[in-house]
């Protein structure tokens, strides 16, 4: 029986069904997150008392609370193994996709949506299940085999737009969020692939001083940083461009389609950038992709508003949307390892959901108070020249630790 046991264990923790199994994860949690912003205008115009700063709220604190909890899942997930977090994050994001069905008031809404699935997207998404899949693979595949876990989340993207659109049209909001719920499901029934703890690599290090090492070392604390753009960016556009399209007498169906394209490009994107990153630098390429963003957003708001810019514009920041992800992890494995990998990416995702928070909340006051989205756009642009320079002195060799460093001085003696 043992041996039974032992088999199906090594079969589950197959770095190949790791990945397959991450990637769907990362395809339903972040995919259905980024169809969010659809309901922004069905439900600011069909539901008393809520209009676009109390939605752009419900989402801003939704992005706090998975950048809050995402260190702690990621610190969890080290210690006790990645299957047992997903599994209860899974449950968080049901349950929340089930309360903000009750979009009756404010407050089931900002629960829901916000508290519980920020919660659950803490324990599904990037920290979790990129640092299981980034333990399975030794250095030389490690940023290919993040890139495509995080190309689960652009696929995702892609998809749930239409199906999300689809399900507002046909039925409600309110059933809308509830079938999205039942397919959240899928994440429990996948967790126990993700199984497995760090073991450790050569090193007695706590995870106490591998935190302060990492706080301590200058390029970490910058790719904090320019992960804090990011999710400013990143939250800002997925919450409101469908809105902003709609202000500027646009049709109706350019949101989603401009979300989709988003999602279709962030494919190619996604991969290419994992890809390229285990042979080039990662911050020179970062570098690149942050400045072409300020370039597009730039473009975007100076040229007319037509369907032609508005989607050329989509596909430009779909490129660049993901992209971003298995570069940054990819530097903190590089320069820091896999022992605690889950733990310090959580550490950079939770300012980078600092910044979302603040992306998704401004948007919708800067609108209240003025009208419009304008100062938010060119905030976009500055935050991303921003980051670009941020990513510069980035220093991306390998951190020999003082631990290392002890023990390979008495293997020498």
């Amino acid at each position: 029986m043992q041996s039974t046991n032992g088999t199906i264990l090594r079969h589950l923790s197959d770095p190949k069904l790791v990945l397959i199994a991450g990637s769907i994860v990362a395809l339903i949690a972040i995919g259905m997150r980024h169809s969010f912003g659809l309901f922004l205008d069905p439900v600011t115009r069909d539901v008393p008392n809520i209009d676009r700063e109390t939605f752009g709220f419900a989402i801003a604190l939704q992005n706090l609370m998975w950048g809050l909890a995402q260190p702690f899942a990621g610190m969890l997930a080290d210690r006790f193994g990645s299957a047992k977090v997903i599994f209860i994050g899974g449950a968080f994001y049901v349950l929340g996709l089930m309360c903000a069905s009750a979009v009756s008031s404010a407050l089931g809404l900002v629960l829901g949506l916000g508290v519980l699935v920020g919660i659950g997207l803490s324990a599904t998404t990037y920290a979790v299940v990129l640092g299981a899949v980034g333990r399975k693979f030794p250095p030389e595949r490690r940023t290919s085999a993040l890139g495509i876990a995080s190309l689960g989340g652009s696929l995702g993207i892609f998809l749930s737009v239409p199906v999300t659109l689809s399900l507002i049209d046909s039925v409600n909001c309110s059933l809308a969020f509830v079938s999205l719920g039942l397919v959240a499901v899928t994440i429990c029934l996948l967790a126990p692939m993700l199984s497995g703890r760090t073991e450790a690599q050569g090193t007695d290090q706590s995870l106490t001083e591998a935190l302060f090492e990492a706080l301590r070392h200058k390029g970490f604390v910058l790719l904090v940083l320019g992960f804090f753009v990011c999710g400013f960016q990143l939250a800002f556009i997925g919450t409101h461009l469908p809105a902003y399209l709609l202000d500027r007498n646009l049709g109706a169906w350019l949101g989603g389609a401009a979300l989709a394209t988003i999602g279709a490009t962030n494919i190619a994107g996604t991969f290419i950038c994992g890809v390229v990153g285990d042979h080039i630098s990662k911050k020179k390429i970062l570098v690149g992709l942050y400045l072409a963003r300020a370039a597009a957003v730039a473009t975007f708001v100076l040229l007319p508003p037509s369907d032609v810019s508005t989607l050329l514009f989509a596909a430009v920041m779909g490129f660049t949307w993901l992209g971003t992800v298995p570069l940054t992890t990819g530097i903190v494995a590089q320069v820091f390892g896999p022992r605690y990998l889950a733990t310090l990416i959580g550490i950079v995702f939770f300012m980078h959901q600092i910044g979302s928070f603040l992306g998704a909340w401004l948007g919708g006051l800067v609108f209240e108070q003025t009208g419009n989205y304008d100062v938010m756009w060119w905030c976009v642009v500055l935050a991303g020249i921003m980051a670009a320079c941020l990513h510069l002195p980035i220093d991306e060799q390998p951190l020999t630790s003082k631990f290392s460093r002890l023990q390979g001085a008495v293997s020498s003696a």
